[in-house]
């Protein structure tokens, strides 16, 4: 099971994820995110995986599909408050790192 929280503030798009992210999982990324982040044109976005339990390759793949349409949109995206179980999985993803929201906020400064 997964659940999403999203705040948009200032022009930051925060992405709280509390659960599993995996094949079961992704549509919600897949199929309700990445549209959004198209659709509105969103250029910078915060994961937070303080509650994210785990990861798998599915799950990879969907926080990829977001990072290209960030992309796409010329913007930025963080994950912040990572765990040390879903650090070794998403390392390879090559994605900025913040230790918290704050400071991703700070960091990116609309």
């Amino acid at each position: 099971m997964l659940k999403m929280d999203l705040e948009y503030n200032k022009g930051i798009l925060f992405v709280r994820l509390d659960g599993y992210l995996n094949r079961n999982t992704t549509y919600k990324i897949n199929n309700y995110l990445v549209p959004v982040l198209i659709k509105h044109k969103i250029k910078y976005l915060v994961y937070n995986f303080y509650n994210l339990y785990d990861i798998d390759e599915d799950g990879l793949d969907a926080i990829l599909n977001t990072k290209y349409a960030i992309k796409t949109n010329r913007g930025l995206i963080y994950l912040c408050e990572v765990n040390e179980l879903v650090n070794k999985k998403i390392h390879k993803l090559h994605i900025r790192k913040t230790e918290n929201e704050l400071s991703a906020f700070h960091v990116i400064e609309v």
